[in-house]
This record gives C-alpha cells, structure tokens and sequence, in this order.
C-alpha cells in the first residue's frame, strides 16, 4: 500500500555521512517537530536525477526555504558512499541532505518501490516529492515515470508551499 497525504512515515534508519564517515539516522529524528521538504530519486548520477530533478531544488533552495521550509532532503537507493560523492559533484554538499537508502528498505515501506531489474537498476525508489510536518505527509507527488520530473520538481513543490 502506499502511503499517502495524512499518514505519518515510518521510523526507519537511512544512512547520512558524517565527518566520523556513514552513520544510521531515524527518519524519526529527521522529521520530528519540523517542516521538511523530501523528494526522492531512483538514483544518485543517473541523467534526470543529476540533469534535472536535483538541480531544480538546489537552484530554488532559498526559495522553498523562505516558505517556512527547515530541511531539504534528498534520498536513493544508493549506499552513503555514493550519496556523498553525488554531493559534492553537484555542489549540494552542505545545501541539502543526502540520505542513503541502500537496501530501498524505506521506498518498500512507503510503497514507493519500483522494480527497474529490466534496465539493470533492481529495486530503486519512485521519483516522488513531499511536505512532511512533525512526520506526517501534508503533499505527496509521484511521478508516472521514472524518466520524468514534473509534478515532484521544485517548482512544483513551491506552488504548494
């Protein structure tokens, strides 16, 4: 099942580097008494990942920011490692939270998996956005496919901000 506008996320560990390097954080933590703006990528340097979708909430980072916004984060099925390069190649590093999902152990909760074996990806995430408050989804908005990034870009998230 999917979750969905009004459910509150599921307290899972996801993966964030730290300068001591990986260490788990609880998507409890991550949300609680906050605002925050998730979106979610099926994964870190693929072309509409780093073209399009993650340069849209770096550009308007301020934007959604002065909206009331505490955190952007971004997560994928990616280990820490990989997030962490994707980081610092994107020159998001410090801008954004970039939380690994590396067993898509939180896409699978929230339903949001999706089988991409056929193009040699596996299990990745959906391509979705989020407003979360204190932990419960206020807009949620996922894309039909995994090559686009539309209704869960920035611009879009800013016009329901």
């Amino acid at each position: 099942m999917t979750i969905a506008v009004g459910d509150k996320l599921p307290d899972l560990k996801l993966k964030e580097t730290t300068p001591d390097g990986p260490a788990e954080v609880s998507t409890g933590d991550i949300f609680k008494g906050k605002r925050v703006v998730l979106f979610a990528v099926p994964g870190a340097f693929t072309p509409t990942c780093s073209l399009n979708h993650l340069p849209g909430y770096l550009e308007n980072r301020d934007a959604i920011l002065a909206k009331g916004v505490d955190d952007i984060v971004v997560v994928a099925v990616n280990d820490a490692f990989v997030m962490t390069a994707w980081a610092k190649e994107s020159g998001g590093a410090g801008k954004l939270r970039f939380l690994a999902d590396g067993s898509a152990a939180f896409a699978k909760a929230l339903g949001l998996d999706i089988d991409l074996t056929a193009a040699g990806l596996g299990v990745r995430s959906k391509r979705y956005s989020m407003l979360v408050e204190d932990g419960v989804v206020k807009n949620l908005n996922i894309e039909e496919s995994p090559g686009q990034a539309t209704v869960s870009a920035a611009a879009a998230m800013i016009g329901q901000l």
